[in-house]
């Protein structure tokens, strides 16, 4: 059942609270009046309501839906995981006050964690269109120049090895198996646990991988065919259990649930450790190190391998996202896209998007020479932008040096620049840089959280310089 959001206060709790008032922090009180909206609650609402039929009058109350929202908001702002958010909780009387809990028990950390994954994409895009467009009505944002700039914020995964890809399938796929076995008569599943057998075998490719000796090189390929063979026997296995079990023919004497969960995890993960095997296979023993599809995790499979050219980082394993920032440090909109397409694609679908959001096109539009292309510059043009602010690449022609040697288009380009520092406060203030979040559907939630995070702090951080700047006017008029 949905918590309630009328709550009454505590007798006892009524005399401390106007002491515990004072303990302030001007910057969160800034970001309370905007979560304050009443759409923004109702979007909570409505995403907690559709997690089964009855879920607003049946089942144990839950958490209250500005209490969700306010604590999703302040888990992002500060960068903490779910338990750190319930330890914060319990002992600040800021961040209680703040999240509205006050007196109240703070919730369990994986009840937060159940609570959040209620909001998904499709609601975390609707919560950040509706604080752009209190940004809109503010005056915050208007949209007359937008810059646009992709990054990688990377999945929490490790360095891929196809070694290691194979212990994390061997070790899955046990894993159930073993589950398996336990609710079955004894001796149903046979189970044997290769986890030592194949922690020795990535030891041994680990250490051979250091030398490019011939004998190295034999030693990798020995090592590659003993793990290859572990994987095999256990997919084997695996895929024997789910037969049987499909069948009927399975002897079960525990709970029937618990090996419907676990057959399930294993027909998840056998095609991902059948698609591991494949690509080691292809690798090691016949030179093929483009394989179609490859993957580089068991556990996050939509992690694409990105090249961005950086130095020192020339390999990053995560997802593009497209960045599109107006004024004030607002980003309007955003995008996780799919593979690594080239920048210039994403142009078109930019301008798009803004003019749906702000009805009209910008004045400006500014991206890096990832972007420029003759096509790009009609499209936007074609749009309605007037100042299209795309530099050219390679040797340029008389005409479009001087375009690019106009003041108009320099002080653009500097202004273009700003998104740089726009991504890294994303990467560093608000943890951008790698997604927490599980899956392909919660790394764009954990992305969205993190771009709401950073509205709401530009929006904030607006009204106390336009509430300090009035006071000072006031002042010096009155002087």
């Amino acid at each position: 059942m949905i918590g309630r959001l009328h709550r009454n206060r505590s007798l006892f709790y009524a005399a401390f609270d106007r002491e515990a008032a004072l303990i302030k922090d001007d910057h969160l009180d800034n970001i309370d009046a905007i979560l304050d909206d009443e759409q923004l609650i109702e979007l909570v609402t409505l995403a907690l309501a559709r997690r089964s039929p009855r879920s607003r009058t049946r089942g144990r109350e839950g958490i209250a839906p500005d209490r969700v929202l306010r604590s999703c908001v302040l888990k992002h702002l500060k960068g903490w995981s779910f338990r750190e958010l319930e330890h914060e909780l319990r002992g600040s009387l800021v961040y209680r006050h703040f999240s509205r809990f006050d007196s109240d028990k703070i919730p369990d950390f994986s009840n937060f964690s159940r609570a959040f994954a209620a909001l998904g994409d499709d609601l975390t895009r609707q919560i950040h269109a509706r604080i752009v467009v209190c940004a809109i009505h503010d005056g915050i944002a208007p949209g007359r120049k937008v810059r646009t700039d992709t990054t990688v914020t990377e999945s929490n995964v490790h360095y891929p090895t196809d070694s290691n890809l194979l212990a994390d399938g061997i070790r899955v796929l046990t894993r159930s198996l073993e589950r398996v076995s336990s609710q079955c008569t004894e001796g149903a599943v046979k189970v044997v646990d290769h986890a030592r057998a194949a922690k020795h075998r990535v030891l041994e490719i680990t250490r051979a991988a250091k030398s490019f000796t011939d004998a190295a090189r034999e030693q990798i390929k020995s090592s590659y065919s003993k793990l290859l063979g572990l994987a095999r026997s256990v997919v084997h296995r695996a895929e024997e259990v789910t037969s049987r079990l499909k069948d009927g023919k399975l002897p079960i004497v525990g709970k029937a649930m618990r090996v419907v969960v676990e057959s399930a995890k294993l027909e998840h993960f056998l095609p991902l450790v059948r698609t591991v095997i494949a690509q080691t296979k292809a690798r090691v023993f016949q030179g093929d190190t483009h394989f179609k599809g490859k993957l580089v995790s068991i556990f996050e499979d939509h992690t694409q391998v990105i090249c961005k050219g950086k130095a020192h980082k020339p390999t990053e394993f995560g997802r593009l996202v497209r960045v599109d920032e107006v004024e004030n440090g607002i980003v309007s909109n955003y995008g996780v896209t799919h593979g690594n397409p080239p920048d210039w694609e994403q142009w078109e679908p930019a301008l798009s998007e803004h003019k749906k959001i702000f009805g009209r096109a910008p004045k400006m539009a500014a991206a890096d020479r990832g972007f420029f292309s003759a096509a790009n510059e009609r499209a936007a043009q074609d749009l309605g932008v007037k100042r299209v602010v795309l530099p050219g690449r390679g040797r340029l022609s008389m005409a479009r040096k001087k375009l690019q040697d106009q003041r108009w288009f320099k002080r653009a380009m500097k202004w273009r620049g700003g998104i740089e520092a726009r991504i890294a406060a994303l990467k560093h203030c608000f943890d951008m840089d790698r997604a927490h979040y599980k899956g392909d559907l919660g790394f764009k939630r954990y992305v969205g959280w993190t771009i709401i995070a950073n509205n709401l702090t530009r929006i904030a951080r607006t009204r106390a310089q336009r509430k300090a700047q009035s006071h000072v006017q006031e002042v010096n008029s009155a002087a």
